[in-house]
């Protein structure tokens, strides 16, 4: 019997969410700019027709791996809803952002914000991502503190929509910190001491 005629074992079964999790780590490192699809293939073992064959393009892969990496729900924004008040879930949120930027297992800051960092010029699948995840962040905040100042939690002079940006930009400058080495102690006291904003009942 030849080689070319020996029974050959099975082949490893293609597990979609163990290859997203492996494009989303490499994109998170490196920015979507700094993973070839040859790299990306090599990485899941498969090889670069199969990873068309699955995911369509690179573009279309980005997309997924950020879709799966908001479904983990890292950032607590899920939570928000749950929350007894806006100000425990915001807060919540917060340091839930701290420590998710800061995991020793993981690199450091947000997947999306990074790889926003990390991009050379315009890339629209980049943009789109980006806008993605503040899209779904926002709205969840914002929902939270409109029904706070329904429910009388917040005076009704309150500006929504300002709060949302502010505590929004608090997240994103925690991931910009992250990513620049700031330790999980220096990012949980900014999320605490941002807490000082929250508006007073009168």
């Amino acid at each position: 019997m030849t080689d070319s005629q020996r029974p050959r074992g099975r082949p490893r079964a293609f597990d979609r969410d163990e290859a997203l999790k492996t494009a989303m780590l490499l994109f998170w490192r490196h920015g979507y700019d700094g993973v070839p699809v040859a790299q990306l293939a090599t990485a899941m073992g498969i090889a670069p027709a199969s990873l068309y064959v699955a995911f369509g393009s690179k573009e279309a892969l980005y997309r997924e791996a950020v879709r799966f990496y908001l479904s983990l729900g890292r950032l607590g924004i899920e939570r928000l809803q749950e929350s007894a008040s806006a100000k425990e879930g915001v807060h919540a949120m917060l340091r839930s952002a701290a420590k998710a930027f800061t995991q020793p297992d993981l690199p450091p800051g947000c997947m999306v914000g990074v790889g926003a960092l990390r991009c050379a010029g315009e890339n629209r699948v980049i943009e789109e991502a980006t806008a993605e995840l503040r899209r779904l962040s926002a709205k969840a905040v914002h929902l939270r503190i409109e029904r706070a100042r329904r429910e009388g939690e917040l005076g009704k002079d309150v500006s929504p929509q300002a709060l949302t940006d502010f505590f929004s930009a608090v997240v994103e400058g925690m991931s910009v910190l992250a990513c620049d080495g700031a330790c999980r102690e220096r990012l949980l006291h900014m999320a605490d001491t941002a807490m000082a904003a929250w508006p007073v009942v009168d």
